[in-house]
């Protein structure tokens, strides 16, 4: 049976397995999908409708045969489903077979043609609805009525109820079919574009990466090296995420994968179910901030803003650092208000030895860093990546088989080694292509958004809406963008909801409000991060709740409150563009300083709690602190540097009183 029925990366769970012949073919699809990725970032690059058509359709075929009409799969289920499977090779295949032809009548297309893309259009209406909910759907639907509304629509009568800032002259079925399937600016646009190329590969890098064991690997690491610190084990769920980002892009997989170990851990140790669901989730929200394999959302962010990638990867170390700073300072605050103390070390691996065994899985990463600072294309780089891993983990079987006969111990059969192989070879195929499908028809779907922004002209009123609504002030158009990316969180996947804003309201940041257009992005691509953690829709809590046992919305809250350095460090990046762009340095060491000396601060006046618990007084001078220095004045952050180190002060002599107490106490 298919694995891809098991779980999904980034949105609601995979309906229930399928039947063994269904698995069959999906395992055959994932592996086309797979063979033909690797051909193509690493052999033979093919031309932009022929690489984006290609991967649509299978990623839509095993979207149909995964997620049925009805999940009994009555007569009239396999009816409807092979309509819909019939749809995607017709319309796809049409356009693949015709393409020289339908390129060539740009702006005069046939009726045939136009009956193509309808089928293709509501075909991939269909697929988001099955995969990313209703209302993901009704939004690309309101859109796509929405370019009909107008006096050259087909719902004159619609146009004219439109707000004069939103009517436009309207536009037919025809021209619409055309903007959307028939060209590059819609559903085959650059979201789709780079879910097919460089997102695939990455994924793909990622899944054969864990498929040898890395996962483990820096499970163990992280355990090792902060295991017998109070709350050990979730600092180790903090630091695992971070590693765990190094080769997966999805909050939820993060959760599911470093969560099985660390969550059961926490609660032994004493932390509250909540607590411990809250904790893996913020700190797995971050491993999409984590390079070197960021979420998908940043690949596009690389086309969007013509940044190489390498460049992004590279300034977002800090900004990653300060955010995974902030949760395990939660964490320790929790550890330290209820004594907690860390394991044993007879409980943990020891650190030499784990690095001893695993140290082989860094190689890829350092391949995969290196060859992307060289500026070689990361589609490219991806591939040398997984090749690399290929090979290495041939060689460690092969050195391994060699140890074992040294030691007079029979090794597997080569035989039952090729099979057991054969099948991880398999699973990652499947795994990647399980995430796949999220990504793409996400991508495609805001491909149709993309398409009717630029058509109708409401992506330029976005940015007159932001002046009007925000009065021009700063703060308040990044606090309208901040309300925009929750409320499209609450139906939409990360990367969708970010590619939505940075067609909308990233221009307007950067145009009408002066931010450097990297950092315009960077702080929509952080805003949409949370929506993983923010109620009442908060997947990758969710997912920590189901293996804490834990309520949903209680855990949910506490990660909320864990991951609220996506607000924090965000601003940081705005009124102190130093920390993402460079500068004297001087200014720049100024800057990180500050960052340091905010992050406590900032965490000790939502939790209350430093050395010893924070009175509440102090707690708002620790609050002033924090916003001081956010000032863009060296005279106020110097102030707010000096706040907070007075309360430091404070608070570090009331806990030292206290102990001194307790031991006076003892000794009576």
């Amino acid at each position: 049976m298919s694995t891809l029925a098991t779980s999904s990366p980034e949105s609601t769970p995979i309906r229930p397995a399928v039947g063994p012949w269904i698995g069959a073919i999906v395992t055959l699809l994932a592996l086309a999908l797979g063979v033909f990725q690797l051909y193509t970032a690493g052999i033979r690059p093919l031309d932009l409708f022929t690489q984006r058509g290609t991967h649509l359709m299978l990623v839509l075929l095993v979207v149909f045969l995964l997620f049925p009409f009805d999940r009994r799969r009555t007569i009239v289920s396999w009816l409807i489903d092979g309509l819909f499977i019939a749809g995607v090779v017709y319309s796809i295949g049409y356009l693949l077979l015709n393409l020289d032809a339908v390129l060539d009548r740009t702006g005069f297309f046939t009726m045939q043609d136009i009956w193509a893309g309808t089928i293709g259009v509501v075909v991939l209406l269909e697929a988001t609805r099955r995969i990313l909910g209703l209302a993901f759907t009704m939004i690309g639907l309101g859109f796509i009525i929405y370019a009909m509304a107008g006096p050259r629509g087909h719902l004159p009568w619609l146009g004219e109820l439109l707000p004069e800032v939103l009517a436009h002259r309207g536009y037919p079925i025809e021209r619409i079919v055309g903007t959307l399937f028939l060209g590059q600016e819609g559903i085959f646009g650059v979201p789709l574009g780079v879910a097919a190329t460089v997102v695939f590969t990455f994924v793909l890098f990622g899944a054969f990466l864990e498929m040898s064991g890395a996962g483990r690997f820096f499970i163990n690491l992280a355990y090792a090296a902060t295991g017998q610190q109070r709350g050990g084990p979730a600092k180790a769920a903090v630091v695992a995420s971070g590693f765990m980002g190094s080769i997966s892009g999805s909050a939820i997989a993060n959760v599911a994968t470093s969560g099985a170990f660390t969550i059961p851990l926490m609660k032994k140790l004493g932390y509250k179910p909540e607590e411990a669901g809250g904790v893996e989730a913020a700190a797995s929200t971050g491993g999409m901030i984590m390079p070197p394999i960021m979420g998908a959302g940043v690949f596009l962010m690389a086309e969007f803003t013509g940044i190489p990638y390498a460049e992004i990867m590279m300034v977002s170390i800090l900004p990653a650092i300060l955010y995974f700073a902030i949760v395990y300072l939660f964490v320790d605050f929790i550890a330290a208000k209820q004594g907690l103390r860390g394991l044993k070390a007879s409980e943990l691996p020891k650190l030499s030895e784990v690095l001893r065994d695993g140290w082989v899985y860094l190689v890829p990463l350092g391949i995969l860093i290196y060859f992307l600072l060289q500026g070689i294309s990361p589609n490219r780089v991806g591939f040398v990546a997984i090749v690399a891993i290929l090979a290495i983990t041939v060689l460690r079987w092969v050195v391994r088989r060699f140890a074992l006969r040294m030691y007079d111990t029979e090794p597997l059969p080569i035989g039952a080694a090729l099979v057991l192989g054969g099948r991880q070879f398999v699973g990652a195929f499947e795994a990647a292509a399980r995430n796949a499908m999220i990504v793409t028809v996400a991508c495609a779907m805001a491909g149709v958004v993309v398409g009717i922004l630029g058509l109708t002209g409401l992506g330029i009123k976005f940015s007159t809406l932001m002046l009007s609504f925000s009065g021009g002030h700063l703060l308040l158009a990044l606090l309208l963008v901040l309300l925009a990316s929750l409320i499209l969180g609450l139906g939409l996947p990360v990367t969708a909801s970010y590619i939505v804003l940075a067609v909308t309201a990233a221009p307007a940041l950067h145009h009408e409000f002066g931010l450097p257009l990297l950092i315009a992005h960077l702080v929509i691509y952080w805003y949409s991060l949370d929506s993983n953690v923010t109620p009442p829709v908060a997947l990758a809590a969710f997912a920590g709740a189901a293996i804490a046992g834990a309520n949903p919305m209680s855990t949910a809250i506490k990660a909320f409150k864990y991951a609220k350095g996506l607000y924090l460090i965000p601003l940081f990046m705005v009124y102190n563009p130093e920390i993402i762009l460079g500068g004297p340095p001087l200014v720049v060491a100024w800057t990180v300083l500050t960052a340091i000396a905010a992050l406590p601060a900032f965490a000790a006046s939502l939790d209350g709690f430093m050395f010893t618990r924070v009175h509440i007084v102090l707690r708002v001078v620790l609050a002033v602190g924090t916003v001081c220095i956010f000032w863009p004045s060296f005279t106020v952050e110097l102030i707010g540097l000096l706040l907070i180190v007075l309360v430091l002060a404070i608070n570090l002599f009331q806990w030292r009183r206290e102990r001194y107490g307790e031991r006076q106490r003892a000794d009576v």
